[in-house]
């Protein structure tokens, strides 16, 4: 490894109780410190004053770059333009702020790409005729609706599917079930969930398992998680869509190592799409680290 004396690079992450995130940070801060700099990683947990607050500590720090899952699109603009004024790079990763030209970089994945893709996978299993219900990540986050419309355009074109009932359960697998009960309770009759993240698709999971109806309902998932995965072995989820996070999270820390070094990112536009790959029962033992498919 080499010397840590180019400074520090801060990551902040949304939960890194979720393997998703904790894999988003450990990444960033591995590339880091290979890179030569010493690195952390701080968790916000969707709370914008916690940002701010860890914002400030960067800057307090003298940090040559901050790595940020922000916590709300329009919530976190306040935090990264206090980071750019004090001459502080910011290079999103996951989530994106709904201003251009403040980050030097937004690096997310596909989510409309991986979206229709869960979605025509999920059509598959299902068949063209069934009643459904959607779980629905945080609405802070951007990436909630445009995997709920990405479903939409799929599923919209195929007029057998009729969704009984949406909650939102905000990327959280506790939610997840308790909002499955409840869609159940009123649903009893439902032959598929779809769910914009892997632990509300989990927790959907733990809730018809409990009430005796998992095999004869689809669930599909979003994230590419070590638990969904195993689930997919175990033949509990359907599927999952792989989001990149172990190549977003390296390339964010390479591209602020280049701007640190030069002034440029090396890369043409802010916002940077990477395309998220389908996990089946098929493919599934190509899985062979967190987030990461051997093609």
């Amino acid at each position: 490894m080499a010397q840590d004396d180019k400074g520090l690079i801060s990551i902040i992450v949304n939960d890194t109780s979720n393997p998703y995130w904790f894999t988003e940070g450990e990444i960033a801060k591995e590339t880091a410190e290979e890179l030569g700099y010493e690195a952390n990683v701080s968790a916000h947990k969707g709370a914008t004053h916690t940002e701010s607050n860890q914002i400030d500590t960067a800057i307090t720090n003298d940090a040559k770059a901050i790595i940020l899952d922000p916590a709300n699109a329009d919530g976190s603009i306040g935090a990264v333009r206090k980071a750019v004024e004090a001459g502080i790079p910011v290079f999103t990763v996951n989530a994106e702020i709904n201003q251009q030209g403040l980050a030097k970089a937004q690096l997310v994945s596909n989510n409309a790409q991986g979206a229709a893709l869960g979605a025509q996978q999920w059509v598959q299993n299902v068949g063209d005729s069934a009643r459904y219900v959607e779980l629905e990540g945080a609405p802070s986050d951007n990436n909630a609706a445009t995997r709920s419309n990405g479903y939409e355009t799929v599923l919209s074109q195929y007029p057998g599917l009729e969704r009984v009932a949406s909650e939102v359960a905000n990327w959280d697998r506790t939610q997840g079930y308790n909002k499955m009960q409840s869609m159940l309770q009123a649903n009893p009759d439902i032959e598929a969930v779809i769910s914009g993240n892997d632990e509300m698709a989990l927790g959907a999971i733990a809730a018809l398992k409990e009430a005796g109806k998992l095999d004869e309902v689809v669930v599909g998932g979003f994230d590419g998680s070590p638990d969904a995965v195993d689930a997919v072995k175990a033949g509990e989820m359907d599927y999952t869509v792989l989001q990149p996070v172990a190549v977003f999270s390296k390339a964010a820390v390479e591209q602020a190592d280049r701007f640190i070094r030069t002034g440029e990112t090396g890369v043409d536009s802010e916002k940077q799409l990477f395309d998220c790959v389908l996990i089946t029962s098929e493919n599934v033992d190509q899985y062979t680290d967190p987030f990461v498919l051997e093609q």
